[in-house]
């Protein structure tokens, strides 16, 4: 049964097409510059990789040009839309939703309500469910959500010290992210180490440009760094992470900002862009760092410190840890990252094999020394397969 994967930003469309009989990816593309100048499809045919230029003024023109895609008759990978019988749909907030979920009409409805739960992420996401419904009306979709994952979190770890009143007329509390990638790992790394997940205590470490990290006790997440939205916890790409409330009133107050530029401030200008002032790409950064850029250097150290911080807490959190896992761009493929977010945690049974770690560049692999209490492994995520998997079994 063939289907279908879509993540949808702002401006961009992300998609693949999975045959599930074997879990193997049919076709795999992505959509850039949704509304502006200069749109394109890029696509990867026989192993190479093609730029189809088009206009594409809304997502609808997008996932018309997907589909379009994937049925063309030299590079397209079915011959009918009819072979595909399902879409899911990466989703960052579900509010209460504790699990992937057939959109129906009183579904969406609710998940309406939480909109502002990611006001980057899920705007968009509704535009391309919107975009596959008016092509493809009848077609079953299924919106998979980053934070259902993170609902067993314990009230104690979800809730914050503002007045309750908040909680009870307004949902506010901490929902987390990532989790579809968090669960995949946390699946993935006990089958890898072939052991049960109901016995492990276990850190799952996302770290891309949006980081996150979840403590996950028993197979269950029991805390995790992102909050309300996407812009609690670490240090990230352009999010500040944790910030002292007070700091975002003084900036509003002294700069005369509006909530709505003082959430742009957070989310688009801060992380490793706003103490850089280079740029939120760890390669430019780096290269920034060799040639002396001190910001740079304070930068990479504040990340790595931060990443440090909530492992050792976690830990403590949990009453100890018996896997780390690293994965997402930067967790798979930046060793340096791994190895300073680990330096100092050797009393908690922590040991990289510095061998392993620097010759990693995103493969399955245990990078911990053999002496290590704790396993400490890189897994690449799979977020797609795991929203195709949840999908075809809702359909």
């Amino acid at each position: 049964m063939k289907i279908l994967v879509v993540n949808c930003g702002s401006s961009s469309i992300k998609y693949k097409l999975y045959e599930m009989d074997d879990k193997s990816v049919l076709a795999a593309g992505g959509i850039e510059k949704i509304g502006l100048e200069g749109a394109f499809l890029k696509t990867k045919i026989n192993g190479e990789t093609k730029i189809l230029p088009f206009e594409c003024p809304t997502h609808t023109e997008g996932i018309k040009m997907m589909f379009d895609t994937l049925l063309h008759p030299e590079y397209g990978a079915i011959k009918s839309i009819d072979e595909i019988k399902g879409a899911g749909h990466r989703i960052v907030a579900g509010g209460r939703f504790t699990e992937s979920q057939l959109v129906t009409d009183e579904m969406m409805a609710e998940w309406k309500t939480y909109m502002d739960l990611a006001p980057l992420h899920n705007p968009a996401h509704l535009k391309g469910y919107e975009a596959v419904k008016a092509l493809l009306p009848e077609l079953p979709q299924v919106f998979v959500f980053d934070t259902a994952f993170h609902q067993t979190m314990p009230a104690k770890a979800f809730m914050y010290a503002v007045p309750y009143k908040y909680y009870k007329e307004y949902a506010i509390r901490r929902y987390g992210a990532h989790g579809t990638s968090h669960r995949f790992v946390t699946d993935r790394v006990c089958e890898f180490l072939g052991v049960k997940k109901e016995d492990q205590k276990i850190i799952t470490c996302h770290i891309g440009n949006g980081a996150s990290i979840s403590a996950v006790d028993g197979g269950k997440c029991v805390d995790t760094t992102m909050g309300l939205t996407p812009l609690e916890g670490l240090m990230m790409g352009t999010r500040s992470g944790d910030v002292d409330a007070s700091v975002v009133l003084k900036i509003m107050k002294d700069e005369g900002l509006t909530p709505d530029q003082m959430s742009d401030l957070l989310n688009k200008k801060s992380g490793l862009l706003g103490i850089s002032e280079v740029s939120s790409d760890m390669r430019e950064i780096g290269a920034a760092l060799a040639e002396g850029n001190e910001q740079c250097g304070l930068a990479l150290e504040m990340y790595s410190y931060r990443i440090k911080k909530y492992i050792g807490a976690y830990a403590a959190a949990m009453g100890g840890v018996d896997t780390i896992v690293f994965t997402a761009g930067v967790g798979e493929h930046q060793w340096d990252i791994r190895e300073n977010s680990t330096k100092g945690l050797e009393f908690l049974g922590i040991k990289l094999d510095d061998e392993k770690n620097h010759k990693n560049f995103g493969e399955e692999e245990i990078i911990s020394a053999p002496d290590s209490r704790v396993k400490v492994v890189v897994v690449p995520t799979d977020e797609e397969l795991m929203i195709a998997s949840d999908t075809l079994a809702l359909i």
